[in-house]
């Protein structure tokens, strides 16, 4: 079992991951221009929890506000850097850790503009590393809105498999959702 104490002693100075083309870190209130570019498209959050940020103002307050939770280690999700022209591109981490499993379910965004150069992918197979190498996961896991194909294509291109539906199993944005998961275990990865 992990330790909650663990998490937090981790994620209270959420550490930065580097791949080949990105830079994972901590969000920051500067990042703001950079997030609202993407987060107040109506077609990015079509297929997410949360509606579009309605100004740039919405987009810093929510900052500060992961800043803060950043701060008490119970938010694990990274902003997603790319070194060739020092963008935030979108987020990427965990949207939650259960310690009693080992498991964790990962979520991501991108600018559509950066969509297509396998930015996802890269940011996906990193945060999934750090969590198996890491965290010490057993199980990571993905969930998508039934509709979201490229989503679960993504999900695939990592190593994950399709697991099915829960049927009408989420109320988002006022109309109840079906909810695709896909997952991935410890060894598999490994092995990949």
């Amino acid at each position: 079992m992990i330790k909650k104490e663990f998490l937090y002693r981790i994620f209270s100075r959420i550490p930065v991951i580097d791949t080949n083309r990105l830079t994972l870190r901590s969000m920051r209130v500067a990042d703001a221009p950079d997030m609202y570019a993407y987060a107040c498209r109506p077609s990015v959050t079509e297929y997410l929890t949360w509606s579009p940020h309605e100004s740039i103002e919405c987009t810093r307050e929510y900052l500060e506000y992961i800043g803060q939770r950043y701060r008490t280690g119970d938010f694990y999700d990274w902003a997603v850097i790319c070194r060739a022209d020092g963008h935030m591109i979108g987020t990427c981490g965990f949207t939650s850790i259960n310690c009693q499993s080992e498991s964790g379910e990962i979520g991501y965004v991108l600018n559509p503009a950066y969509h297509g150069q396998g930015y996802a992918t890269e940011a996906a197979r990193a945060v999934m590393r750090f969590g198996f190498e890491e965290l010490g996961l057993h199980r990571i896991e993905a969930k998508y809105i039934e509709g979201n194909e490229a989503s679960r294509r993504l999900m695939e291109r990592v190593g994950m498999t399709f697991e099915g539906y829960a049927r009408d199993s989420m109320k988002i944005k006022g109309k109840f959702r079906t909810i695709g998961t896909c997952a991935i275990l410890r060894d598999e990865f490994e092995m990949k």
